[in-house]
């Protein structure tokens, strides 16, 4: 399915990420909202809503991340956890194409009693790590991050991903919720993202603790900084899932002291890079005992795409020109 549209809600658009700096701080952003697109994506495996919600974070979280590239290339976001919720991958393509999918044991996904929705997210991710991976393409070297998840939400640890290997003061609000409109509960997401380029330089200040010395090295304690976090702070979760607020109306709340400029937004859509071509291609690397193995009753090979779901089916005779000679002589055919 293709959502490639900035959707309209009383003339307020979905489905984007608007970029935006501050005049006075000189901090950058980016704000997101998410319709059609993350609910795409959710509904197109039915999971429980705590694995959807915990998908829909990494979501905004991969085209936050993502939309910042100035090349054409691809962001990958990924889990891989010891929890119910051991794996999850969301992909950017720039410009703005988003997909992801999770995997979880099906165990333990209920919400126990007085848990509130970060504790049951640390529970289902458990331990391991989240990695970020940056891809260019056309053959170029991949560059990637890796960031400890121990007890800590997918935003945290991202949080934790730009402080150590980008060095870059950050703020990340998201917010993930079933929204009821027109008869029927759909999903949406929201997300804010502030930064500020790190400071070099200075005088050694001896008097300084070490986790102020930390602070001023990644300009934490820079006071433009402090104080358009605390504004950003203010931000709050129906903000950044209201389908009729103006999105240039919310910074503007936000940010107005800072004198705050919006860019042009940029749309996003769920879209997956699956095709029949590709899985074709895949399968005549198999061999003739593997096409065996994978064959259904009917004699036909069934494989489904991850990422959306989508089942693609070839009979024996569909994959026979692509495959070598003994492939093509025996096992797979009727």
């Amino acid at each position: 399915m293709n959502t490639r549209t900035l959707t309209s809600q009383n003339n307020i658009a979905d489905d984007f990420v608007m970029p935006f700096q501050t005049e006075q701080s000189g901090v950058t952003g980016r704000l997101i909202r998410l319709g059609a697109t993350v609910d795409t994506v959710l509904t197109r495996h039915g999971y429980a809503d705590d694995v959807g919600a915990a998908l829909g974070e990494a979501l905004v979280l991969t085209a936050l991340s993502g939309s910042a590239l100035k090349f054409d290339g691809r962001l990958i976001l990924q889990t891989k956890t010891d929890g119910p919720l051991g794996l999850i991958v969301a992909n950017y393509d720039v410009p703005g194409k988003l997909r992801a999918y999770a995997r979880c044991d099906g165990k333990d996904l209920g919400r126990r009693e007085g848990e509130t929705a970060t504790d049951v997210q640390r529970r289902l991710i458990g331990s391991g790590h989240l990695a970020l991976t940056i891809d260019p393409g056309q053959g170029m070297e991949r560059y990637q991050g890796i960031v400890a998840l121990d007890d800590s939400t997918l935003t945290e640890a991202a949080l934790g991903y730009f402080r150590q290997s980008e060095q870059l003061p950050t703020f990340i609000r998201i917010a993930v919720a079933r929204h009821f409109a027109n008869g029927q509960w759909t999903w949406r997401a929201g997300g804010l993202m502030v930064q500020r380029v790190a400071s070099t330089g200075g005088t050694e200040r001896p008097d300084l603790t070490d986790e102020d010395r930390d602070a001023r090295l990644h300009g934490e304690d820079h006071e433009d900084w402090i104080r358009t976090r605390m504004l950003a702070e203010t931000v709050e979760d129906h903000e950044l899932l209201d389908p009729t607020l103006d999105p240039h109306r919310l910074l503007y709340r936000l940010f107005h002291e800072e004198g705050v400029r919006a860019r042009e937004p940029q749309p996003l859509s769920a879209e997956c890079r699956c095709s029949r071509e590709r899985i074709k291609s895949v399968l005549t690397n198999f061999s003739a005992t593997d096409l065996s193995d994978m064959r259904e009753p009917d004699g036909a090979v069934a494989v489904t795409c991850e990422f959306c779901s989508t089942v693609y089916r070839f009979q024996p005779e569909d994959l026979a020109d692509d495959l070598t000679d003994d492939l093509a002589d025996n096992q797979i055919q009727p």
